[in-house]
């Protein structure tokens, strides 16, 4: 199993910058960033610092979306930074959450990203492809290489999924959830004449190194991590909206928790006190995240691995960030690898 460190841009870059660093000397291969150009910092600038100051990491947005740059763009950027430093990008892609919504849009529709990932990666891996109804090539390109994973929660773009994508990027860490889209993803996969074996499967979830299994500890480790239900719940009341509740389309392990959701600010996103997401349970944190010793940690990535999980990122939004890379590089990474 690969491990990637997933960060957002906050000012000042040279701690992100560090804090990658960090992680690939405690056995990381990806450094994944948010990427919302209002909210935090330009991404791919930073990228070209990261991929500087490091050797082997990977590096990518979780995610990236079709409508925030023209594809030409966001693939001549990913390019670059190929012809720079060695084919160490990765475009996580999905339709767009915080990046469009707090710039006044509404996320993307499944068939343009469907198209954009085609597009993207032919433009960037050096071939032509048709932008806005223009063939396109961009000619100093040679040898490039660019894997686009796709961010999905529901059923349409699970399938999407596994009919385009290189990966599949699945922001939760419920072993239940995740045996259930993984195998929807390559269900597709199959059924659109692809190997569902060549889809990379990267489960997102934030982590959380306690000392040990107290009260005390535990509800301190939800209460740095609740904000993730919160954002998970911005995508879980969109398929809510599309489909219905207890529609049989999406589990209700996914939909329950958020009937009480009232609304989210995107001013906290992705932030520990989060107040969007109060109405986020104990259950829900527990599920969805990886919390406790590191024991707990291995336990629940064992699992995962044997459900197909390729890559396993820590999101690290808390005030641990430190400790939990080094934890995982000395306790965790090691046992998943041996």
């Amino acid at each position: 199993m690969d491990f990637g460190l997933v960060l957002q841009t906050d000012p000042p870059a040279s701690q992100v910058i560090s804090l990658m660093k960090r992680a690939e000397r405690n056995g990381f291969r990806y450094g994944w960033t948010f990427d919302s150009a209002v909210l935090w910092q330009e991404p791919f600038v930073i990228y070209s610092q990261i991929l500087a100051n490091t050797q082997k990491l990977h590096i990518g947005p979780m995610v990236t979306n079709p409508g925030t740059r023209t594809w030409e763009v966001t693939a001549s950027t990913f390019a670059t930074l190929n012809d720079m430093y060695g084919n160490r990008t990765v475009c996580g892609i999905g339709r767009g959450d915080s990046a469009m919504r707090v710039a006044g849009r509404a996320p993307n529709t499944l068939a343009r990203l469907g198209e954009a990932i085609e597009v993207i990666r032919d433009l960037a891996e050096g071939r032509e492809a048709v932008v806005d109804g223009n063939p396109l090539r961009i000619p100093w390109i040679k040898d490039g290489k660019l894997p686009v994973w796709m961010a999905a929660y529901g059923p349409k773009a699970l399938a999407l999924t596994g009919q385009k994508a290189d990966g599949f990027i699945l922001q939760l860490a419920d072993p239940f959830l995740t045996e259930w889209m993984v195998k929807a993803v390559r269900q597709a996969a199959t059924e659109a004449g692809r190997d569902p074996a060549s889809i990379t499967i990267c489960v997102a979830a934030p982590a959380y190194v306690t000392a040990d299994d107290s009260a005390a500890a535990l509800a301190h480790a939800r209460d740095q991590c609740r904000w993730f239900g919160g954002m998970v719940g911005n995508h879980v009341a969109d398929l809510v909206s599309r489909y219905g509740e207890h529609s049989g389309m999406v589990p209700d392990a996914l939909t329950e928790y958020i009937k009480a959701r009232q609304g989210y600010d995107y001013s906290h996103h992705g932030r520990a006190g989060n107040p969007s997401a109060d109405f986020v349970p104990d259950e829900i944190v527990d599920r969805f995240c990886l919390l406790g010793p590191a024991e707990a940690h291995i336990e629940k990535l064992r699992a995962l691995r044997a459900l197909g999980v390729d890559q396993f990122a820590v999101y690290d939004m808390h005030d641990a960030r430190e400790t939990v890379i080094d934890a995982y590089g000395q306790q965790v990474i090691p046992a998943l690898r041996d």
